[in-house]
């Protein structure tokens, strides 16, 4: 296998996602709230729209250590809770 460029051909440059890097959860912290997001995940086929409160939760879990930039709830796709309701 040749890694040689030929001339003209374009280098690939990797560009950072828009919110960043999200760094593993080594530690474990929020590994309970993840694998009841996925359990939930499977037991209702996939739709997300059923696991909202699960997927708020390891969000939370997340934000809560450093484990993702904190955000406004709206801009993660929740509504505040009274406008859920």
């Amino acid at each position: 296998m040749s890694t040689a460029m030929t001339f003209g051909q374009k280098q690939f440059v990797p560009t950072p996602p828009d919110k960043g890097s999200f760094p593993l959860d080594h530690d474990g912290v929020c590994k309970k709230s993840m694998v009841q997001y996925m359990k939930c995940l499977l037991n209702n086929n996939s739709n997300n729209s059923f696991c909202r409160d699960e997927a708020k939760e390891y969000l939370a879990c997340r934000m809560e250590h450093n484990l993702m930039a904190k955000e406004d709830w709206s801009k993660l796709g929740f509504q505040r809770e009274s406008e859920e309701r």
